[in-house]
């Protein structure tokens, strides 16, 4: 008895591991380490690029005539033997006065093609350092660098230095490099997060035979819309309550130290602009990974093939965020035009150009492009679906009903007959 019972256990045994190792999903399953750490990587990546982006544009300027700018050049370069390579303060540049000197030491700091957070003026017996939040650090480099030039230069002993704390008019490298990082991590969270809800929803109402009751009433392509709006409502609610509470708790984070870097941000367009954009975006992203969930869900009889189906999307949803941070570590360069272009990754390239760039027309004809996407995204579901599951015609009318123009259609139709 005993015997035959160890024989039933190992054949159901034997039968369970054959059943979950020789399919697709347990390869996937093998790989999952492998792909967790693409994720850590690419998303590293992707903050780093933009780091070294905002660090290879940092300069110390210094606006003094052309005698003392050649003693801050050879002080500069004896003081930056001390410093390791990673340590060492950013390039120094010399300028020669031009008029009105405050002035051009505010346009310095609004330059868009270079991150200056520090600048000197003056004489170097009485310098005038001007700083911003993030240049506390350059500043007390250059009151050094004052120094030691004029002790080369055997020149009296400098007074102290006035230091001036100074407010950028226009965003800064650095800020918009960390909206456009933002931007691009905000959008890719939120849709892989709220967007897998699509999945189970209509593998659940197709098992229970729900959705033939539905596309026997409406056509697909408006069942496939309707939920994917339905479920983007869930997910705007989700973004406004917890929105609501971390704009909240942002009143609690110091100014200075870590909290300076939410104080730097400053996206190119503006800020109502750009939560503008970033919300449409969030909405394109939404709507284009939430059709392909459904049109997934639609084809999957079973959670495991949902699974299987799953993973490839959400891995080269991660390839896309990887893409569009690139894109946003080198705005106007072939790698961000291919991002923008690309319907997976235009979302998120576009909100990093938003952060990047000032120019408001190329956003309206991006949002026009993801749309046409989504559109297209569900007829192609719908279509799937209807011919794979119900087993019925094409989807042409479907689509041009789903694009705005079947009533037309159907009028020059009925013209010809």
């Amino acid at each position: 008895m005993n015997r035959r019972l160890i024989r039933q256990t190992l054949t159901i045994a034997r039968r369970d591991f054959t059943a979950t190792v020789f399919t697709p999903l347990f390869l996937l399953f093998l790989l999952s380490p492998l792909i967790m750490v693409l994720f850590g990587v690419l998303g590293g990546l992707g903050g780093a690029n933009l780091a070294r982006a905002g660090e290879n544009k940092a300069v110390l300027i210094a606006i003094v005539p052309a005698a003392e700018g050649q003693a801050l050049s050879a002080a500069d370069a004896k003081l930056r033997r001390i410093f390791r390579r990673a340590d060492a303060p950013p390039p120094l540049v010399i300028e020669a006065p031009r008029g009105n000197v405050p002035a051009q030491a505010q346009a310095a700091f609004d330059r868009g093609d270079k991150e200056v957070a520090t600048v000197l003026t003056g004489p170097l017996e009485a310098p005038h350092i001007l700083f911003t939040p993030a240049g506390t650090r350059t500043a007390d480099y250059l009151t050094q660098l004052a120094e030691t030039a004029l002790g080369d230069m055997k020149a009296p002993v400098a007074s102290s230095p006035v230091r001036i704390p100074v407010t950028r008019k226009a965003p800064s490298v650095a800020g918009r490099n960390q909206s456009a990082f933002l931007a691009v991590l905000g959008i890719f969270f939120l849709t892989l997060f709220l967007s897998g809800q699509a999945v189970g929803t209509m593998a659940e109402e197709r098992s229970n035979k729900v959705i033939e009751i539905l596309a026997a009433a409406v056509p697909l392509e408006s069942v496939f819309l309707g939920k994917l709006l339905g479920m983007f409502g869930v997910a705007v609610l989700f973004v406004a309550f917890w929105g609501t509470l971390a704009s909240q708790a942002g009143q609690f984070v110091p100014p200075t130290g870590p909290g300076r870097l939410l104080t730097d941000i400053a996206p190119a367009v503006g800020g109502p602009a750009f939560a503008l954009l970033f919300a449409g975006y969030f909405a394109m992203a939404y709507m284009l990974l939430g059709a392909v969930f459904l049109s997934v869900g639609a084809q999957a009889q079973t959670m495991r093939e949902i699974q299987m189906l799953s993973l490839p999307i959400t891995i080269t949803q991660m390839l896309m965020f990887g893409l569009a941070s690139a894109a946003a570590a080198d705005p106007g360069s072939a790698t961000a035009t291919i991002a923008e272009i690309f319907p997976l990754s235009s979302p998120f390239a576009m909100a990093a150009r938003a952060a990047n760039r000032p120019e408001i027309w190329p956003h309206l004809a991006a949002l026009a492009w993801q749309a046409l996407w989504v559109s297209l995204t569900i007829w192609v579901g719908a279509s799937a679906f209807r011919r794979g599951v119900l087993k019925t015609g094409s989807g042409r009318k479907g689509l041009l009903a789903l694009l705005g123009i079947g009533g037309a259609t159907s009028a020059i139709d009925n013209n010809v007959n």
